[in-house]
């Protein structure tokens, strides 16, 4: 079975202008009043030859069976119908949601999507597609290898000598939240993961993202309960890791994503409060040259006056940096809707 995504191009809903010098794009993916869903969440976005590829979780609710995995495509400037490729139905009709879609695209390789399915992250198992033709058809999902779930949230990195780290984490029905790494030798055909980075009563820790600055020098951001993003470093291209400890940069228990740019800075996309399961808004970008030291200089959905931030969610960015230096960033939008954003990283300062 062959799933395709037809090119249309909606009329996009007003969005309220950042004027930022470094922004050159943004806009939602599809017009809220012709949402194909009540809700969606989780977005991910690629670059494939050329083409934009987003994906996100859609359904009523998330959790309800009828959560499904969707796509649209942006060419000629404009966006693609979204176009539901998987479902959570089983063979035996059963059926479960979908949860958390990651794009990624391996040197010389098709695109990839990842995505779990399952009753609930303490119980989903992971999965893939791929797509030789940029996001416009896909083959039949893959079922992981038993223990391994994919990336969890962010996007895999790959090395120069063609390793991908693909970060993970699990969550326990004991309520134990830990992050670990996957690695592929052999462009994504197989897996093996590292232990925890971390101990749960210490830090309750998930959906990681993986910097990278050179030279074997990596660093994974986390997500946490503990009210701030935690971190853990590697001197050997990620074959051991520090132990995890607190950052200076706050988390309300919300998703984070970022990248290592082309001029060695490290770029972030951070709820920058520290409200366990609260605040949401508003959503920042984060600058650093060492990883320590941060410096929050724009607010891609800031807190506006006159209005009341109760209810209000923009949330679990996705950021990578195209090989023109553009930086692509989708993030829910209210989980009515998912917003794109284009940032010209030579004009953050």
């Amino acid at each position: 079975m062959i799933f395709s995504c037809k090119e249309k191009s909606p009329q996009l809903p007003k969005v309220v202008p950042l004027n930022h010098p470094a922004v050159i794009t943004e806009e939602f993916i599809y017009e809220i009043d012709k949402a194909p869903t009540p809700e969606c969440h989780a977005s991910t976005v690629a670059v494939s030859n050329g083409v934009i590829v987003a994906s996100w979780f859609g359904g009523t609710k998330e959790k309800n069976k009828d959560v499904g995995i969707w796509v649209a495509r942006r060419t000629n400037g404009k966006w693609s119908s979204p176009i539901e490729i998987i479902n959570g139905v089983q063979e035996d009709g059963t059926r479960y949601p979908c949860w958390n879609p990651v794009l990624f695209k391996p040197k010389g390789k098709p695109l990839y999507l990842f995505y779990k399915v399952g009753p609930s992250p303490q119980e989903w198992w992971g999965l893939y597609m791929t797509s030789k033709d940029n996001g416009q058809t896909w083959s039949e999902p893959t079922e992981l290898p038993k223990g391994i779930l994919g990336p969890i949230k962010n996007q895999p990195i790959q090395l120069a000598d063609g390793t991908i780290l693909s970060p993970s984490s699990n969550e326990t029905t004991s309520g134990d939240w830990t992050v670990h790494l996957e690695y592929s030798m052999d462009s994504a055909n197989t897996w093996t993961k590292s232990k925890p980075l971390n101990l749960p009563e210490e830090f309750g820790a998930i959906q990681p993202v993986i910097l990278n600055y050179g030279n074997g020098k990596l660093q994974v951001l986390s997500r946490t309960k503990n009210g701030v993003v935690s971190e853990n470093w590697s001197d050997d291209h990620g074959k051991t890791w520090s132990a995890m400890t607190a950052t200076s940069l706050p988390n309300p228990n919300s998703g984070i994503d970022g990248t290592s740019l082309l001029d060695g800075r490290q770029f972030l996309v951070y709820n920058p409060t520290d409200k366990n399961w609260g605040d949401r808004v508003p959503l920042s970008i984060g600058l650093s040259k060492d990883g320590k030291n941060w410096d929050r200089v724009l607010d891609l959905e800031p807190l506006r006056e006159n209005t009341d931030k109760e209810g209000e969610e923009y949330s679990y960015p996705t950021a990578l940096q195209a090989e023109d230096g553009k930086i692509h960033i989708v993030y829910t939008w209210n989980r009515k809707t998912v917003k794109y954003v284009v940032i010209d990283p030579v004009k953050l300062q």
